[in-house]
């Protein structure tokens, strides 16, 4: 009785078809799977992009009234830098006493012209508990080029709208409607807010791009914690800074102020990343462009 199985010529004719065979479903598969992994590249750079630019938006919509500025060759290549005053917490101060005694000689409203060091708000204030020793006080900015009612401008006795704060801001005497009481050194405000409007900021924050033509060399970087100062600087000294993106090809910040109804800005952002494509020298780019609208009603 013969033997069942396989001779030598029989398997290597096997192995062979199973070759071709596998070679042409290889060949139709390349580019389906080529395919998902070029989309999941370009989603993973979208989404750090995104992410960023959001958060941006988000800071930015909270910063201080007139604060916003930008220097560098934004959009030319070069190092772009984007800086505004951080807000922790904002609210009306009185302009009138009210009669109470939390302030020197009963004083609770906020003087304007002559020297103060108190005042009581017009009920309570929205995030106060985010406000921190070392934090200021700002009244009425209007910003850059504006003599006594811009907050970059150094903080002096009489003539500056910002003060640092002498103590945490504590309730009020008054118990109906509650109130809370802001301290500082004695300090002479040159110019009311027509709303009543006063805000506290933390201070300044620098969004530094520094895009780069080489795939993966250019970065996003966030400072915060330096000293706020009259001329913006390039880059930041001093203080925190976060890594937002690497990838970094093309960056474009602009500001325009007051667009809207003279009483809100628009923050146009454009932020490009770039990586390499494994295994060849070609790179996967994105851009994507973001505007924040900033309101600058001091």
């Amino acid at each position: 009785m013969r033997d069942g199985g396989f001779t030598l010529v029989e398997m290597i004719t096997s192995l062979a078809i199973l070759g071709i065979l596998s070679a042409i479903v290889a060949s139709f598969l390349q580019i389906p799977i080529q395919g998902y992994f070029d989309v999941s590249r370009r989603a993973q750079l979208t989404d750090a992009a995104d992410l960023a630019l959001r958060r941006m938006s988000r800071e930015l919509q909270g910063a201080l009234p007139n604060s916003v500025r930008v220097a560098g060759a934004c959009g030319g290549g070069g190092p772009c830098y984007l800086e505004f005053l951080e807000v922790r917490a904002a609210g009306r101060y009185r302009a009138e006493p009210g009669g109470g005694t939390a302030c020197p000689a009963g004083n609770d409203a906020l003087v304007f012209g002559s020297a103060d060091s108190c005042f009581t708000t017009l009920g309570t204030t929205p995030d106060l508990a985010r406000v921190l020793l070392g934090d200021f006080l700002v009244v009425y900015n209007l910003g850059p080029g504006f003599a006594g009612a811009n907050a970059y401008d150094p903080v002096v006795p009489v003539g500056s709208n910002r003060v640092g704060l002498a103590a945490l801001p504590t309730a009020s005497a008054i118990a109906a409607p509650p109130e809370d009481r802001f301290t500082f050194p004695i300090h002479t405000f040159p110019l009311a807010s027509p709303g009543n409007r006063f805000h506290i900021v933390s201070g300044p924050v620098t969004y530094e791009c520094l895009p780069s033509p080489v795939p993966g060399a250019g970065t996003l970087v966030r400072h915060s914690g330096y000293a706020i100062g009259a001329a913006q600087p390039v880059p930041p000294v001093g203080g925190a800074n976060t890594l937002l993106a690497t990838g970094v090809t093309t960056c474009l910040f602009t500001y325009t102020g007051n667009v809207v109804a003279l009483r809100n800005g628009v923050v146009l952002m454009a932020l490009g990343l770039s990586q390499v494509v494994p295994g060849s020298l070609v790179a996967d780019n994105v851009t994507l462009f973001n505007q924040a609208q900033v309101s600058n009603t001091p």
